[in-house]
């Protein structure tokens, strides 16, 4: 990637990605997941923390939620001073603070909204709180560029097992369905070879991704990752497909690049720094 070179006349900045997501203190995953992967991608990196987790590469010890009042003010602190370009959303424990964040959204009007609607780890702890899920979908869903949930994710908000890749394309529109103009369903944990993703888009039309399977025990992450990759790509001024395409494809490098690396004794995480790029700097008028 080029580094721009500012004019005269006009100011640069960075492309600026806000992450409203739980701390990992193991690092593999949630805030600190998204940040390597915004400094990875050439993004500017902001955080509004939601929950602190005390969990590593085996589980989920504990949760402990920030008041929505404290994330009210993070999320404000950040837009009313440095701006955003493109926000990723991860890990909302309680209707309360998925409330706080559609209310910023709409408020100030942050562009290109990526909702990971994380419910479930990698170790298969549950993350979200039962009553949270619906007001997540009537608040958050319609204000998404794009929603991307795994296959656990998505079976619990449509309350059914999604079994086979024959499956996948009904289940992405019926998710879209529920409000949200697009949808990228993720295939992983499917068995097979081939890992394929779905991209439901708002014109009713369908694209496959589809990539070989990497051997890996270093999984944790992942989603995360891809959605704060898409938001940076996003921030960047790629089209939502692309922003995929590309998010995707910084992913699997990722995967690969850490595949074979022993990071504490259950699910690792990924390498997100094996390929990092010059931050990318914006002229503004």
């Amino acid at each position: 990637m080029t580094l721009l070179t500012p004019s005269a006349a006009a100011r640069p900045r960075y492309a600026r990605v806000l992450s409203i997501a739980g701390s990992d203190s193991g690092g593999g995953a949630g805030i600190q997941a998204d940040l390597k992967t915004f400094s990875a991608l050439g993004c500017y990196g902001m955080t509004a923390i939601s929950a602190i987790t005390a969990q590593n590469t085996q589980g989920v010890r504990a949760i402990h939620g920030v008041p929505p009042e404290v994330l009210q003010a993070q999320i404000e602190a950040v837009v009313e001073d440095i701006g955003v370009d493109a926000v990723k959303i991860g890990m909302l424990h309680s209707p309360e603070v998925v409330r706080v964040v559609a209310d910023a959204i709409r408020r100030y009007q942050l562009p290109h909204v990526v909702l990971d609607p994380v419910m479930v780890a990698t170790s298969g702890d549950r993350l979200i709180a039962s009553e949270t899920v619906q007001v997540l979908v009537r608040e958050l869903f319609p204000l998404a560029q794009v929603v991307t949930p795994n296959l656990d994710e998505a079976a619990l908000l449509l309350g059914r097992p999604i079994a086979g890749l024959e499956a996948l394309d009904e289940a992405a529109h019926a998710l879209r369905a529920l409000g949200a103009p697009t949808v990228l369903l993720k295939g992983g944990h499917l068995p097979g070879h081939q890992v394929m993703d779905v991209l439901a888009l708002a014109d009713g039309s369908t694209v496959h991704l589809q990539s070989p399977r990497i051997v890996t025990h270093n999984g944790h992450g992942t989603g995360c990752t891809l959605s704060s990759a898409i938001a940076a790509h996003l921030a960047w001024g790629l089209e939502l497909s692309q922003a995929v395409a590309q998010a995707r494809t910084y992913i699997l490098g990722a995967i690969a690049a850490g595949a074979g690396v022993h990071t504490g004794h259950g699910h690792g995480p990924l390498n997100h720094g094996f390929a990092p790029l010059v931050q990318q700097v914006f002229n503004i008028q």
